[in-house]
């Protein structure tokens, strides 16, 4: 773990940076999963629920591009750390929270120690990548996407059970969390302490003219709203829809749900490594526009070709995020932090207002009607036609990117 080793791969580093983002969405998954327990013996109303969500969106979202754009200039090391510090914060602040503007602080502690994490560990991945940049990406995205499915099941397990203030062991997970990304840091410090003097902020020139760095940035945060509020519908109201369309149990709809969030992970873990493979645009084209004739055809079939169109979709839509990433950073070299952080901070905030607009459908029009509606979405992935052929661009300068990152 102390040296970079030219072309290799780090594995010690990419699996803590992995882990640590397993930890970090972990704990603020915490948060919304702690607000049925909270809302009554609090008093809490559901506007005053909604704008505890809203600061905590806004905090661990807008504030993202920035930590990166700062970093890219001047790396960080031992931010990781101290993020993780400030969500832990945050998560002993919720323990014992005993009103509505003690949580709304607890929400913004953990959406900063959020955004100060993601933009770094981001650019750490990369730099331990040994080139395989969309593999890389793959193995700490999905260290995300395992700890926002696995915070529901340890509230349900030791908080409810036990009350709010057992919330406080989390507190010894951000600890981990800390000592993980200590070890991380070092590295991260040493591999910068080892380049060549003035090569740690120097500017890379992107493969393609500005104009057409600006039309493609545009593409690749359409292709994210489209994927996002799609799987924000799905991981918020898919249950409701089975047990709604198909009258099936409350259980055997959370099963269902299980298995399609073990889909979003298994083709978050695939995308990365076939970009590195066959290339990020061929990548983009199958895992957006090659979901649309599942996403059309799901809210009119039977159970059983539900559940398997449904584990379709999971697959390909999760495939999409690393390629988008990755291809982003191709797109604009030196500007790993900043990419990471827009794009990071805007899926989850996409994510978020997804879920809000899809429910107000639904109230209005029905559960089925959103579904429908819902299913045309992925048509915006026809706009990768219009993305730039980046691979052939970015092997001539793929030496000097992989040296700074």
């Amino acid at each position: 773990m102390a040296s970079a080793g030219g072309g290799l791969v780090i594995m010690p580093v990419l699996l803590a940076v992995s882990v640590a983002h397993l930890i970090n969405d972990t704990l603020q998954s915490v948060l919304l999963s702690i607000y049925p327990m909270v809302r009554e013996p609090l008093g809490l109303d559901y506007v005053q629920i909604g704008l505890i969500t809203l600061v905590f969106q806004l905090t661990a979202s807008v504030l993202q591009p920035f930590v990166g754009l700062y970093t890219d200039r001047r790396p960080l090391p031992f931010s990781l750390p101290s993020g993780m510090v400030v969500t832990g914060a945050g998560i002993l602040l919720l323990a014992f929270a005993e009103n509505f503007w003690t949580l709304l602080l607890a929400a913004t502690l953990i959406g900063v120690g959020s955004s100060v994490f993601h933009p770094e560990a981001s650019r750490v991945a990369r730099l331990a990548s040994g080139g395989r940049y969309g593999f890389a990406q793959s193995l700490f995205q999905v260290g995300g996407n395992s700890g926002q499915a696995l915070a529901p099941l340890l509230v349900a397990l030791f908080v409810y059970p036990l009350g709010q203030a057992h919330a406080a062991w989390f507190a010894l997970v951000a600890g981990l969390g800390v000592f993980l990304l200590l070890r991380v840091s070092r590295w991260y410090r040493d591999h910068l302490e080892a380049l060549p003097r003035g090569t740690r902020n120097q500017p890379l020139p992107s493969p393609v003219d500005r104009p057409k760095v600006i039309a493609a940035l545009a593409i690749l945060l359409a292709l994210t709203f489209s994927k996002n509020v799609y799987m924000a519908a799905f991981s918020s109201y898919y249950t409701f829809f089975l047990i709604e369309r198909f009258g099936v149990s409350v259980q055997a709809a959370q099963l269902h749900l299980f298995v399609f969030l073990g889909a979003v992970a298994a083709g978050t873990m695939l995308g990365g490594p076939l970009g590195d493979r066959i290339g990020r645009k061929p990548v983009l084209w199958l895992s957006i526009a090659g979901v649309l004739p599942f996403s059309l055809a799901l809210p009119f079939l039977s159970l059983p070709l539900t559940v398997l169109a449904a584990i379709v979709v999971g697959v390909l839509m999760a495939s999409a995020f690393p390629a988008i990433v990755v291809y982003a950073q191709e797109l604009m070299p030196g500007r790993v932090g900043m990419v990471a952080g827009l794009f990071f901070g805007f899926a989850f905030g996409m994510g978020g207002i997804g879920a809000v607009l899809v429910g107000w459908l639904a109230d209005v029009q029905g559960l089925t009607f959103a579904f429908r509606l819902c299913a045309l979405l992925p048509a915006i992935g026809l706009l990768v036609t219009f993305l730039p052929d980046l691979d052939a661009l970015t092997r001539r300068g793929s030496r000097q990117i992989v040296a700074t990152g």
